[in-house]
C-alpha cells in the first residue's frame, strides 16, 4: 500500500506544478497566465488553512504579501513583468514568507548565473554590463532606466530576454532540493 506524503511534501509537490507549468507557458508564449496564478493562490492558501488552520491562512496571506512587495519595485521600473510579480506572490501563498526569501533569493542567483551564461552565448558580456551601468545611473538619479533605454524595457522585444518563470522553477527546485535535506526553514 502506498503511504501518503507529508504536508511539507505536499507544499513541495504544489510548488514545482506552479512553477513548472509557469515556466513552460514563460518560455512558449512569454507570459504566464492569471488562471495558473490564481490557482496557485487558492492551492497555497487552501493547503496552507487545511494543514494549519488560521496560522496557516495568515502564512499564506503573509508569503503573498512579500512575494508580491519584493517583485514590485521591479515592475514599477519595467524590470520584470506583472505575471513575475503575481507569480512570486503564489509562490509564497504555498511556502509562507520567510521560505518565499528563500526562493526569491535562489532564484536571484541561479536565475543570475544562468542569465550570464546566455549573455556570454549570445556574445553580448560588454553590451551587457554596459546596461548594467546605465541602469544604475539612471536609478540614482531616480529616474526609471526604461525611459532612456527601450532596451531596458521587458515589456519590449529589443532586448535579450530569459524567461523569468524559468528562472523561478530553477531557484523553486533548488530550493525543494535544501528542504529536503532539512536545510531551509
Amino acid at each position: 500500500m502506498l503511504s501518503q506524503p507529508s504536508l511539507y511534501v505536499t507544499g513541495e509537490i504544489l510548488l514545482g506544478i506552479l512553477v513548472g507549468v509557469a515556466a513552460v507557458y514563460d518560455i512558449r508564449y512569454r507570459r504566464i497566465p492569471n488562471w495558473l496564478v490564481l490557482a496557485g493562490i487558492v492551492a497555497g492558501f487552501a493547503w496552507n488553512a487545511l494543514s494549519s488552520g488560521g496560522p496557516g491562512f495568515g502564512r499564506a496571506a503573509a508569503g503573498l504579501g512579500l512575494g508580491f512587495i519584493l517583485y514590485f519595485p521591479l515592475y514599477l521600473i519595467r524590470g520584470r513583468r506583472a505575471g513575475d510579480v503575481k507569480l512570486l506572490a503564489a509562490v509564497g501563498s504555498i511556502v509562507g514568507p520567510g521560505n518565499c526569501f528563500w526562493v526569491f533569493l535562489l532564484t536571484a542567483i541561479l536565475g543570475g548565473a544562468i542569465a550570464l551564461v546566455v549573455i556570454m552565448i549570445h556574445k553580448r558580456t560588454g553590451h551587457t554590463f554596459f546596461n548594467v551601468g546605465w541602469i544604475v545611473r539612471d536609478l540614482l538619479r531616480f529616474k526609471a532606466p526604461y525611459k532612456s533605454s527601450e532596451e531596458l524595457d521587458v515589456t519590449t522585444d529589443k532586448g535579450l530576454r530569459v524567461p523569468h518563470a524559468a528562472m523561478m522553477a530553477v531557484g523553486a527546485g533548488a530550493f525543494i532540493l535544501i528542504a529536503q535535506y532539512g536545510v531551509v526553514i
